[in-house]
């Protein structure tokens, strides 16, 4: 027998269960289905359970370095198996969480896989789901008036690359059992550069092969910049301009491939090889030929409100491409859900989206680089202030990095914060504020910023703007 609900979300990660509780809570008969875990990548694959290990590999740094602060430790050791114990504790914990949540919000779940229909005995209209279930039970038909498809991504691979043997991407390096001697990472962006820290600090030797001309290339260069530096200076391998070729790949007890670097054919070897080139989104067997529903290099086309070309399906999060992060998808979920119910949301500004990275050193930002406000024809002034000029980094034992704001100079507007160094990820929400409520420079300078913090550093920076830091 078919169930009717108000709106049926594909796909119960971080988009799709957060949706499910605010259609909940707006009175909405709501039903998610989850093939795998609720909580999804993020939980499972992604931002979590890498945090947690490199929450890990910071306290071995720290550990390491302990004399600096007068405290002897002697020798210290990494147990990579309790390492993993703490990592899935955590995820268990937050799986439960949300398994509560969908109860209390009294969300149906189905765990399974579902497919969108096309016109049927159901419905005239494309969106009927066919719920293949995990226990081998009979497929489940749900009705919905509304659909939201939130089927996320998964790491893209290399042709010749694939996953095998001692070549992974993200989602095995999570299980590893032990850290590997030596790895070559392919790819310098967001997930490359978190990995090559982490290993590093465990005490890996690690290579970073990145195509473009430097690491993290969608930042503000002289993040990127600052970066590679102290990176490099804890010892990890980065080149750039790297043209990797996976036709040279070899495996013999480790690995080794070959890259283009300026015109010179170079080999590299290592234990292990991690191929970190992007995510590809989960758009295949969910049925969306059985709809009008466009696809566009890969990623499901929406408007401003995340409707698809069939007005009551929406699709959001990793599924449409744009900005793959959690939050994200969170709030287009909320938006998504909004629109359904006529709540008239306003269209999300994604200017206003915080980015973070959560290597050693973190790096944040929010808003347009320097590079990007002078190609949109902005006469722009800066001001950065270093870290190094701050007590409570000193205290930290951390005074790498700077604060950086790009103000324009007509209207006195903040176009772009962007930060690298201790704790920036937690900083750059001020940052984010600040670009909700237009602020200026002068505002932000403004609001005092309690002594000693890091914060002070943001306070700083604004009065660099106009040449007024006070210890700069």
């Amino acid at each position: 027998m078919a169930q009717e609900y108000d709106l049926v979300i594909l796909g119960g990660g971080t988009g799709g269960y957060v949706a499910a509780i605010r259609a909940s809570q707006l009175g909405l008969k709501t039903a998610l289905v989850e093939k795998g875990n609720l909580g999804g990548t993020c939980l499972h694959k992604g931002c979590i359970p890498s945090k947690a290990l490199l929450r890990s590999a910071e306290v071995f740094a720290t550990a390491k370095n302990s004399d600096e602060f007068g405290i002897s430790t002697g020798e210290v050791s990494v147990n990579f198996a309790k390492v993993q114990e703490r990592k899935g504790k955590i995820v268990d914990q937050l799986h439960k969480g949300v398994q509560h949540l969908m109860k209390q919000g009294k969300i149906d779940v189905y765990d399974g896989f579902g497919r969108i229909l096309g016109p049927s005995i159901f419905s005239p209209t494309a969106g009927t789901i066919s719920v293949e279930m995990n226990n081998g039970d009979e497929n489940e038909m749900l009705v919905p008036k509304n659909v939201i498809v939130a089927t996320g991504s998964r790491p893209r691979t290399l042709p010749g690359l694939e996953v095998g043997g001692n070549v992974m991407t993200s989602d095995e390096a999570l299980s590893m059992e032990e850290i590997p001697k030596s790895i070559i990472i392919v790819g310098g962006g967001v997930i490359g550069i978190e990995w090559a820290s982490m290993l590093a600090d465990f005490g890996a030797e690690v290579t970073v092969l990145e195509f473009a001309d430097r690491i993290i290339p969608t930042e503000d260069k002289d993040v990127s910049k600052e970066m590679q530096r102290l990176l490099k200076k804890r010892g990890v391998n980065i080149v750039t301009k790297a043209k990797v070729l996976p036709e040279t790949l070899k495996q013999d007890g480790g690995v080794t491939v070959s890259a283009e670097v300026k015109g010179e054919t170079k080999e590299f070897t290592a234990e292990k090889l991690l191929v970190s080139v992007g995510r590809q989104a989960n758009t295949e067997g969910i049925g969306l030929e059985n709809t009008d529903i466009q696809v566009e290099k890969g990623s499901i086309v929406v408007n401003e409100h995340y409707q698809t070309k069939e007005s009551h399906i929406y699709a959001i999060g990793d599924v449409i491409g744009g900005l793959q992060l959690a939050h994200v998808a969170s709030h287009e979920g909320i938006h998504a859900v909004e629109h359904i119910a006529d709540q008239n949301p306003e269209p999300m500004d994604y200017d206003f989206i915080s980015k973070c990275i959560y290597s050693s050193p973190e790096a944040a930002s929010v808003g347009i680089t320097e590079d990007q406000a002078k190609e949109q024809g902005y006469k722009v002034k800066v001001g950065k202030f270093m870290f190094r000029a701050i007590g409570k980094a000193l205290v930290f034992g951390e005074s790498d990095g700077f604060v950086k704001i790009i103000a324009d100079e007509e209207t006195n507007d903040i176009l772009g914060v962007h930060m690298i160094g201790p704790h920036v990820t937690d900083m750059i929400s001020e940052a984010g504020l600040a670009k909700v409520l237009d602020a200026t420079p002068w505002e932000v300078a403004h609001t005092i910023h309690p002594h000693p913090t890091l914060s002070e550093a943001i306070g700083e920076a604004a009065l660099a703007v106009d040449g007024k830091a006070i210890h700069g």
